[in-house]
């Protein structure tokens, strides 16, 4: 794919797929081979039909009303009622740039032929994506049992002419009317045929795009954690020996192996880290030095478990009934019961929670003169300044939070439709608040790496690793040494703006080479 194309295709997306969609707004467009798979299942829901025999999702009611049998003449109007009743959310808005994914992904999903849709319906959601038309859809009304049908009902109401779409004019969100969207664009609202509203609200594309969202964010962030994990030992004079590689070999796991071999990249030939090698007192750090392997690399392992889940599922299809061209069966099942992408949403939550707890015990012995043997707050006059004080407080406020956000929502379940639904994923939540949690993670650790690069000014006349003070340099070209307080929001943000827009590493690596 080129920077300005994306194309569908039977080829497996990745998570780098998802990231290159995500940072370049490319131009959508479907493979041919595609398109004769499309056209091929269609084919038989038509046949079916025609021959009026009586199959769920086609011809009949839903969910608890599946054996009331619907006429021909009224397939239509049953699909557009679907949609409007199954709008149901509610809410703040789900992000832009996630209702674009979900989009994106109900495209994959439909365009594997094994939904029954006619390629308009495949082609309309692409031109949508591609005129940036993109609904209004609620954050809050889906229990991730039939996948995620109130935010999918919103997508498919502009679809049809109906709900709202958002625009972003000026750095403002503005709200317009479905239909009114679809014509500035050039767009005629459709008419669902039989089986195509069910298929657009069936499948755990809300679910996946939250998942999806956080994996790419998580994916920076431990590369992160890494760099400024480094940044912080330096700064503490924390020792390296904790890293060696042969430590890490004998406790087999991969994710320990990766981190530990990222540190000693950083740090070779560090002039501080070789200041105290010898020094009777630095035998051994705190846990959050210490063992950083053992937690980063965890998390790491972790996180390859969790992208496969969401890989699988987004390649996948989560539709039902779904159709099977080899033989013309019509099949119903439980596809888009978000389970599997559930139990992996709130274990993203978790793992992450844990990489900013133990950035904030690093930030607080940063801190803590006793610990340091450095100035108190990292500020030289204590007293008239306070210091990074209050951002090591913020990072404590998060974890905490972290903390009730990462309890599990797939333990929970609650009937619905009448017990047709009687045991739910609640996926949606849990992949909403791993969303949240990764967001609170990176302030996390942008509060560590304003401390850290504070930390490294202080330690002067010695000297950091030269990946390290490059970083620094990044650092220091935007956020400026601590001398006396300032307003801290504007460097926090700016720290967390260096981190998610790949700077950080674009910076390390481009003196140690490729990291884990």
């Amino acid at each position: 794919m080129d920077k300005n194309s994306f194309v569908i295709s039977e080829t497996d997306l990745t998570l780098e797929d998802i990231a290159f969609f995500l940072k370049n707004n490319p131009a959508i467009a479907l493979d041919p081979l595609t398109v004769k798979k499309i056209k091929t299942s269609r084919k038989i829901i038509e046949d079916i039909i025609k021959s009026e025999k009586v199959v769920y999702g086609v011809n009949t009611g839903f969910g608890k009303f599946a054996d009331v049998k619907i006429k021909k003449d009224e397939t239509a109007e049953l699909q557009r009622r679907l949609v409007l009743s199954h709008a149901a959310g509610v809410g703040e808005p789900m992000p832009l740039e996630i209702v674009r994914l979900m989009m994106l992904l109900k495209v994959k999903n439909l365009s594997q032929g094994y939904s029954g849709v006619r390629l308009e319906i495949v082609q309309f959601l692409i031109a949508m994506l591609n005129k940036n038309i993109t609904p209004f859809v609620p954050a809050k009304g889906s229990v991730g049992a039939s996948g995620d049908l109130a935010p999918l009902a919103h997508m498919a109401a502009v679809m049809i002419g109906e709900g709202e779409t958002l625009i972003k004019e000026k750095g403002c969100i503005k709200y317009l009317n479905g239909g009114e969207a679809l014509k500035k664009a050039g767009l005629t609202p459709l008419t669902l045929a039989a089986k195509e509203g069910l298929a657009l609200l069936n499948g755990t594309q809300a679910i996946q795009a939250y998942g999806l969202w956080s994996l790419v964010q998580a994916r920076n962030l431990i590369k992160i954690a890494d760099i400024v994990g480094c940044i912080t030992l330096e700064g503490l004079l924390g020792t390296l020996t904790a890293f060696d590689a042969r430590i890490q070999q004998v406790r087999r796991h991969p994710g320990q192996q990766k981190t530990a071999e990222n540190f000693r990249k950083i740090l070779t030939e560090s002039p501080i880290i070789e200041s105290h090698r010898y020094s009777d007192n630095k035998v051994q750090d705190a846990y959050s030095l210490r063992c950083i392997p053992q937690v980063h690399g965890a998390v790491r392992d972790a996180l390859d478990y969790v992208q496969a889940v969401f890989e699988w599922e987004m390649n996948g299809v989560t539709d039902n009934p779904l159709v099977f061209p080899d033989n013309g069966d019509v099949l119903s099942g439980g596809n888009f019961h978000g389970e599997p992408v559930a139990l992996a949403a709130d274990y993203l939550g978790i793992i992450m929670s844990d990489l900013a707890n133990i950035s904030e015990r690093r930030i607080e012995h940063m801190l803590d003169p006793s610990v340091s043997e450095m100035a108190g707050f990292l500020t030289e006059e204590g007293g008239l300044n306070s210091g990074f004080m209050i951002a090591q407080v913020t990072a404590a406020a998060l974890v905490s939070e972290n903390k009730v956000l990462a309890h599990p929502s797939s333990v929970d379940s609650i009937p619905t439709s009448a017990n047709k639904e009687d045991h739910v994923s609640m996926g949606n939540f849990a992949a909403r608040k791993a969303a949240e949690i990764i967001q609170n993670v990176e302030h996390v650790l942008a509060i560590e790496l304003i401390c850290a690069c504070q930390a490294l000014d202080l330690r002067t006349p010695l000297q950091p690793s030269k990946t390290t003070q490059n970083v620094l340099d990044i650092v220091r070209a935007s956020i400026a040494y601590w001398k006396e307080d300032r307003f801290m929001h504007r460097d926090i943000v700016l720290a967390k703006d260096l981190c998610r827009s790949g700077k950080i590493v674009e910076a390390a690596e481009k003196v140690c080479g490729c990291l884990n």
